[in-house]
């Protein structure tokens, strides 16, 4: 298992202590804020569906904003260089805009409290129940992976133990979901979210400056990796070896289509946000709202991997003490003085709760409501729900930590969580996007499209990709490939299936097929929203428009 590198320990003194401290005493106050409007079980789950678009919107990006952003994206950047610029331009902007304006309205209408639930009534029971349980064993290593980043930090800051670590911050993240619900993790992922700005803006700026520049930051990494480390599509060509180890066809398709829409559409951590929205319009706004801020959190996660690689040429490499994932934390030991550092560390460990703290909560609303009360225990009042959803709050930050020791095994976390949505997320996009548009879907083609596609991916990376029998150059190269692999399979054997199998009744479909939505009166929207600037498509274009704007200086 990785244990921080020697030396790296932080060199803090008191104020930056007092500063962490006054940080957690308002999270946990606005736990105990929140806890008061939890009086249901749609109080803990989805806020009571009462939040406003901005609130949702900020929570969007805040709960993606965890170990995948901050130490991952970083990671990314001193292993691969500029290219990590797809998995924000091309790997999300296009799908989040997907999500607000046109699967949304699907999920909003249905009243569905997760995204199981959603496939439950296109599909049938085995569908969902196969789902639900993919989705809960996914969550729970993805919160794995969001501990052990933090773990990382406390590590550094304090010196303790990793294990001590990532029990102690796990218990913290624990207390402020159960006391508070969905709502506490939502108010405090806004907070988190302007307090991570606050640490990344600095180390962006002061890590250009000891490197001299962008220019000769650039200069550098170019005789260090070659030409191809500072362009965003050098290399990317058929057949030519690049950095990132993929070609043109499978950053599209792999990144751009199947892990990003797999991963924006489906993964409840961030759908669960939008739709505690208080009516349509506003669930519909919610992740374009998110995708503004996304386009230029690639900068305050890129560079400072970038000036990583540039202070410690073999960082990451066999003859190195220092991993990719130690990116962030150097910079901080090396660049920020007293005072700057305590935000920068409280940052961070907002950033890795606010990850963690997304896929808790996605997890106790998935087994809660789609598992446990489904089909163990049913018919049982409302108050029984929302204990049961504290207790399995418990139990998952529990398995949380026990897979927080996995993740610790990869010395690229971007690497390790994008192995798991190729394998999770995939399968659960191509049943959702097919079922979405083609009415003929028979009811039993979800399941075994579920099964194809998860077992196509695994197979892909375990027997074809770790078996040596293809050779990919990189384990992302591997995890695109997976991913289309996924794709393929689950969408062909679900229309394999479809053939011979019955389609759900007609009747049935209603809202649940693109074209069958049929809108009710109290979703039509207030006066305020008539605004243009609350208009989802304008706000969806601009995004898009604005992204594709930031890639014309990466593309030569």
């Amino acid at each position: 298992m990785h244990t921080l590198a020697e030396g790296l320990r932080l060199p803090t003194n008191g104020l930056d202590y007092a500063i962490l401290a006054i940080y957690f005493v308002v999270v946990l106050g606005i736990g105990f804020m929140a806890r008061a409007s939890v009086r249901t079980s749609l109080d803990f789950f989805l806020s009571g569906r009462s939040l406003p678009a901005w609130v949702t919107g900020l929570a969007f990006v805040a709960a993606n904003l965890g170990a995948t952003e901050i130490l991952g994206m970083a990671a990314t950047g001193a292993q691969y260089g500029v290219a990590v610029v797809h998995w924000y331009w091309i790997g999300a902007i296009p799908a989040m805009v997907f999500l607000g304006l046109v699967m949304m309205p699907f999920y909003y209408r249905s009243k569905v409290r997760s995204v199981p639930e959603f496939l439950l009534q296109r599909f049938d029971r085995s569908a969902h129940l196969l789902s639900s349980a993919l989705f809960a064993f996914a969550a729970i290593l993805i919160a794995g992976v969001n501990l052990y980043a933090l773990s990382i930090v406390v590590e550094a800051l304090l010196g303790w133990p990793q294990w001590v670590a990532i029990v102690v911050a796990g218990l913290f993240v624990l207390v402020y979901i159960t006391i508070g619900g969905l709502s506490s993790a939502i108010y405090n992922e806004v907070l988190q979210f302007f307090v991570i700005l606050a640490a990344l803006i600095p180390l962006t700026v002061l890590g250009l400056k000891r490197v001299g520049g962008w220019d000769a930051m650039s200069d550098s990494l170019t005789k260090q990796h070659g030409g191809d480390f500072m362009t965003a599509w050098g290399g990317t060509g058929i057949g030519d070896p690049n950095p990132l180890g993929a070609n043109w066809l499978t950053i599209i398709l792999g990144l751009g289509f199947v892990l990003s829409f797999g991963y924006w559409t489906t993964n409840f951590a961030e759908v669960q946000r939008a739709l505690s929205a208080k009516n349509l319009s506003a669930a519909k706004r919610t992740p374009l709202i998110a995708a503004f801020p996304k386009i230029f959190i690639v900068f305050a996660v890129m560079i400072p991997g970038l000036v990583a690689a540039v202070i410690v040429p073999k960082i990451g490499t066999p003859g190195s003490d220092l991993t990719y994932n130690d990116a962030i934390p150097l910079l901080m030991q090396e660049l920020l003085p007293n005072g700057v550092l305590g935000i920068a560390v409280t940052g961070l460990l907002a950033a890795f709760m606010a990850g963690m703290a997304a896929n808790v909560s996605s997890f106790n609303t998935v087994f809660t409501t789609d598992i446990w009360q489904r089909y163990v225990v049913k018919d049982r009042p409302d108050t029984y729900y929302l204990r049961f959803g504290r207790l399995i709050t418990a139990i998952g930050v529990l398995a949380s930590i026990g897979t927080a020791f996995i993740a610790a095994s990869f010395s690229n976390i971007m690497s390790y969580l994008q192995t798991l949505f190729s394998f999770f997320n995939v399968p659960m996009f191509v049943v959702f996007i097919i079922g979405m548009f083609w009415k003929r879907a028979s009811m039993k083609s979800g399941v075994w499209g579920l099964v194809a596609g998860t077992a196509a991916a695994m197979i892909n990376y375990f027997w074809i990709y770790k078996g040596g029998i293809i050779d990919i150059p990189s384990d992302q190269g591997a995890n695109f490939v997976s991913a289309i692999v996924g794709f393929v399979a689950g969408a062909v054997v679900m229309v394999v299936v479809t053939l011979f199998t019955a389609p759900k009744p007609e009747a049935e479909l209603a809202g649940l097929v693109y074209g069958t939505e049929s809108p009710s009166p109290d979703e039509e929207l207030e006066e305020a929203d008539r605004a243009w600037y609350r208009k989802p498509a304008l706000l969806g274009w601009g995004a898009i428009v604005l992204a594709a704007a930031c890639y014309i200086p990466y593309s030569f």
